[in-house]
C-alpha cells in the first residue's frame, strides 16, 4: 500500500509540474514581431502546416515537459540526497 502512495504521489508531483511550467514557460502574450512571424511561417510551410500556430503550440508543450522532466528529476534527487542524510543524522547521533 505505502509503494501504491508513493507512485500516486510522484505522478501527482509530475503532472502538478507540468501544469505549473504550462502557464510560465511561453512568450504569449507577447505579440511575435514580423521576423518571428515570417521565422515560425517559413518553419511551418517547410512542414506542410499552413497555420504557425500548429507548430508553435506543440513545441512550447515539448518545452513544458522538458521543464517539468528536469524539476520533477531535481526534486527525486534533492529528496533522495535529504533522506541519506538525515539517515545518517540518526545514525551517528
Amino acid at each position: 500500500m505505502a509503494t501504491l502512495a508513493r507512485r500516486l504521489f510522484k505522478v501527482a508531483l509530475f503532472v502538478g509540474l507540468f501544469c505549473l511550467a504550462v502557464p510560465f514557460v511561453h512568450t504569449y502574450p507577447e505579440p511575435w514581431t514580423e521576423s518571428q512571424t515570417t521565422a515560425w511561417l517559413h518553419a511551418a510551410n517547410r512542414l506542410g502546416i499552413r497555420d504557425p500556430d500548429d507548430l508553435y503550440i506543440p513545441l512550447v508543450l515539448l518545452g513544458d515537459l522538458l521543464v517539468a522532466v528536469v524539476l520533477y528529476v531535481a526534486i527525486m534527487k534533492v529528496w533522495r540526497w535529504y533522506q541519506g542524510r538525515k539517515s545518517t543524522w540518526r545514525d551517528s547521533g
